[in-house]
């Protein structure tokens, strides 16, 4: 009768089975950071043209033309 040690996968099945855990969990935070940098920016730049509409730098034509282009991104 033979006895089994060890699992049946070895030291390379288990190295594999590393490697592709880490490959999964580094594209899924590599997809949650892309995902978050897609949405859509609307502080700092908004918040800077309504200054500039307040200051009258800028009439309302160019601040609906600018801010529909900052949308469009």
């Amino acid at each position: 009768m033979t006895w089994y040690y060890g699992t049946p996968m070895g030291w390379g099945g288990f190295s594999m089975m590393a490697l592709t855990m880490l490959v999964f969990w580094g594209g899924l935070v590599a997809l949650v950071v892309v995902m978050l940098r897609r949405s859509p920016h609307t502080g700092s730049e908004t918040r800077i043209l309504r200054e500039r509409l307040a200051r009258g730098e800028i009439d309302t034509e160019e601040f609906e033309r600018v801010r529909k282009t900052l949308d469009s991104r």
